[in-house]
């Protein structure tokens, strides 16, 4: 098994060089999981972070040839639980088949005071295409 610390240049930088965006672990069948640390995204409204999120997420993912259907887990730590709803419509309309493992946390508060909502995520790539996002 070999595991890889990695801020993709392709993807927003993180907030603090205190961490990194993606723990790559290939296994010897050439399968890899993808652990993405916890996203937040700029916006006014709880809808404009989580599609800023989702996009930030597609970057990573990408930078290891995942994609958002690549998601088999998903935390979300949101600072309001009443707008349940209003993130869970972005989630469905970007997260299409079958839906992946979830946990969703309210939460009082975020590491930047701005934030409504922070996103982590894993993703499984099948061993041909993970082989085919490092080339």
């Amino acid at each position: 098994m070999k595991i890889t610390l990695d801020n993709p240049a392709t993807a927003p930088q993180p907030y603090s060089p205190a961490y990194s965006q993606v723990a790559r672990v290939e296994h010897a069948d050439g399968g890899v999981l993808l652990f993405v640390s916890g996203q937040i995204a700029e916006g006014e409204t709880l809808e404009e972070q989580s599609r800023g999120i989702f996009t930030i997420l597609e970057a990573l993912l990408a930078a290891h040839g995942a994609t958002l259907a690549d998601i088999i887990n998903i935390r979300t730590y949101l600072t309001d639980i009443s707008q349940l709803d209003v993130y869970g419509a972005v989630r469905r309309e970007l997260i299409t088949g079958t839906p992946p493992t979830s946990m969703t946390f309210e939460v009082p508060k975020l590491f930047r005071p701005e934030a409504m909502i922070e996103i982590e995520v894993v993703a499984a790539v099948a061993v041909a295409r993970s082989r085919a996002g490092q080339d």
